[in-house]
Parts: structure tokens; sequence; C-alpha cells
């Protein structure tokens, strides 16, 4: 099966309360949003900052390289494009499908918590899973854009991480 037919075949169990709390979830992604009140959140106590500047670094290297440098390079139309009559549930994005920002940014900021040993990785990494799966679900996605964003975003956390790490011993933590 290809993905535009896994994609179809997936429809068969839209429901109206399926479609209600997929649409939910999916905005909760927009723009990384419930990520970066989290990290607002975490920054806001002094012993989790070094949480918030991983997921904060995170974010913003996952946003350049998923939307700045993939999405452009990859110009994957969205499935919705290639279905006639097809119905969406949310408004058609503008952007191209590869990698999916949603699920990029998830995990960005999910690996980041996961990084530091957090209590709050296993909520993060639901909801992460949540939003990704929405997107399939709203047909805005393949799962190959899914499984690029889950990818993008767990190594833009790694990157971050390390170049904390670097200032760290170069002695730039005093900026932090």
């Amino acid at each position: 099966m290809n993905e535009l037919s896994f994609l179809i075949n997936l429809q068969q169990y839209r429901t109206p309360l399926l479609d209600s709390f997929f649409v939910f979830v999916t905005h909760l992604g927009d723009a990384g949003l419930v990520w970066s009140a989290l990290t607002l959140a975490l920054a806001a106590r002094k012993s989790t900052r070094k949480e918030a500047l991983t997921m904060a670094l995170s974010l913003i290297i996952c946003a350049v390289f998923t939307n700045l440098i993939l999405k452009p390079l990859v110009a994957r139309p969205r499935p919705f494009t290639r279905v006639d009559g097809l119905t969406l549930l949310v408004s058609p994005p503008a952007d191209y499908s590869f990698p999916s920002g949603h699920t990029a940014a998830s995990f960005a900021a999910a690996a980041a918590l996961c990084i530091h040993d957090s209590r709050l990785t296993v909520p993060a990494l639901l909801l992460s899973l949540l939003i990704a799966f929405s997107r399939l679900y709203l047909f805005v996605h393949y799962p190959s854009d899914i499984l690029a964003g889950m990818l993008a975003g767990s190594l833009s956390a790694l990157l971050a991480k390390g170049l904390i790490n670097l200032a760290s011993l170069i002695h730039l933590h005093r900026f932090f």
C-alpha cells in the first residue's frame, strides 16, 4: 500500500467526535505555540531553565531546518492536492508537505525534555504523537512527512544540547 492509499483508507475511520478531537489537537501544534508556551513556563523557574534553553534552541534549529531549508528544497505537494472531492477539516496549508513542521516542532520539544530527563517527557511525547497522527488524519501530510518530522525534531534537540554543551565548555554559559 502506498502512502496516498494509506491516507485514503484512514478516512473511513472519520467520525464527528474524532474530527473535532484531531482538529483541536492539530491546532495545539500550530506554529509551535504550545511548545513555545511550555518553554516560557520552564524559563520562569530557575530549576528548569536549562530545559527551557534546550527547548528554545531546539525549536529554532528545527524551524530553520524544516521550514526554511527542507520544505522548499523538497517541494513536495500536500496529499490533499492529489485527491478530488476531499473535504478538509482545516484550512489548507499553503506551504509544502515534507517534512511535517507540526511533528518536527513537537519532537524537538519532547526530545529536549527527554535529554534533560524531565518529568514532562512522557506527556510531551504523547502530545507529540497525537499531533503527528492528527496531521495524517486531517490528510495534510504523508506518513513519510511525519517520520521525517520526528527525525528532524529529535536531531534538532540533540544539536541544541551539543551547542549548549560546547558553549559551556568555552565559558559562554555566563550568558545563559
